[in-house]
């Protein structure tokens, strides 16, 4: 399925806290900021023959476009760090800027930076946060050069907790959702997933958002436009829990309420759940959450189409990094 408009990749500092992309069932690919412009003035009194000059700007401003997760939130075990710049940094630069973005846990944690081309980087652990982790996350920008001409004028914080470990397993072939939280199984649910023409992304997909109705359109997602087409819809569906910025959800179709084995009525790269199961698997997961899905016939979903961090190993993980691995500070 998919919505009729989406945004870009990130959310804003100070308002938004989930990725939002076009969604869905496409075939396709508090407190966020602190700091000043400029440097405060000295202690004591200037002379009267000399006054402070204002420090001189090194260049045009480098700016953290977003930081996920929002400050003060709680997310699953699979959440990765992900900072989104409003310019391009050069490869020579991202080592520089890498130790500049500092990473501390409560907990022991290994975790490594990783670029999403020349704008994003995200910061995963090595395996999943343990839960009930809290992290700050310390970007001190100020004058720190992206590579390009331009300098940062700010420090940015962000602080998070990971919550309780839900994860969810889905089968393709075994038209089943097993549900966990902390280890104990809650529920196993009857699914069904892409057909063979749109068939879903396999691999781990930390959730990024969800919404209790999500305007949904074939056209958005490229599928088709013409509505005499048998894949044409325009559709508001409930409990949408959203895992791909191109478009995957987990929810309820009106075009297919009784999924499972039974009916065996593929998605457009969806996975479908009946109503109760839908408002159910809605009210237990957040973001960061991990929902695995296995098999599809169709690849892993790649790492950066939403926050799909584990889906590379730890080795590719680590070649996308400037700076390497390194264990996040105590707090």
């Amino acid at each position: 399925m998919g919505r009729r408009k989406g945004t870009g990749i990130g959310i804003a500092l100070v308002t938004v806290a989930a990725l939002a992309g076009v969604s869905a069932c496409g075939g396709g690919s508090g407190n966020a900021a602190s700091g000043d412009d400029g440097k405060g003035a000295g202690k004591g009194k200037a002379s009267a023959s000399a006054k402070p000059s204002p420090t001189k700007p090194k260049g045009p401003p480098m700016l953290l476009e977003t930081i996920t997760p929002q400050t003060g939130t709680k997310v699953g075990v699979a959440m990765p760090i992900s900072v989104v710049f409003t310019n391009p940094v050069a490869a020579k630069a991202r080592a520089g800027v890498e130790k500049h973005m500092k990473v501390s846990a409560s907990q022991p944690v290994e975790g490594a930076w990783h670029w999403f081309g020349d704008k994003r980087a995200d910061w995963r652990p090595k395996e999943y946060w343990p839960s009930g982790t809290k992290v700050k996350v310390v970007a001190d920008m100020e004058g720190v050069s992206n590579g390009n001409g331009r300098y940062g004028v700010h420090d940015y914080t962000h602080t998070f907790t990971v919550g309780d470990d839900v994860r969810a397993a889905v089968s393709v072939t075994g038209h089943t959702m097993k549900v966990t939280k902390n280890g104990t199984a809650l529920r196993t649910l009857s699914i069904n997933a892409g057909s063979a023409e749109y068939p879903t992304w396999n691999g781990t997909m930390a959730v990024i958002d969800k919404q209790e109705k999500v305007h949904m359109t074939s056209c958005s997602v490229g599928i088709s436009c013409d509505k005499g087409s048998a894949n044409y819809y325009d559709l508001t569906l409930p409990w949408d829990v959203h895992l791909t910025q191109s478009g995957t959800y987990v929810h309820y179709s009106t075009g297919d309420p009784n999924p499972g084995s039974g009916s065996a009525r593929g998605s457009h790269g969806c996975v479908h759940l009946s109503m109760s199961d839908a408002k159910w698997f809605y009210q237990q997961v957040k973001q960061g959450d991990p929902v695995t899905i296995t098999g599809s016939p169709r690849a892993k979903a790649p790492a950066d189409n939403g926050y799909a961090a584990f889906n590379l190993s730890w080795d590719e993980w680590l070649a996308g990094s400037a700076a390497g691995e390194s264990a996040a500070a105590t707090l």
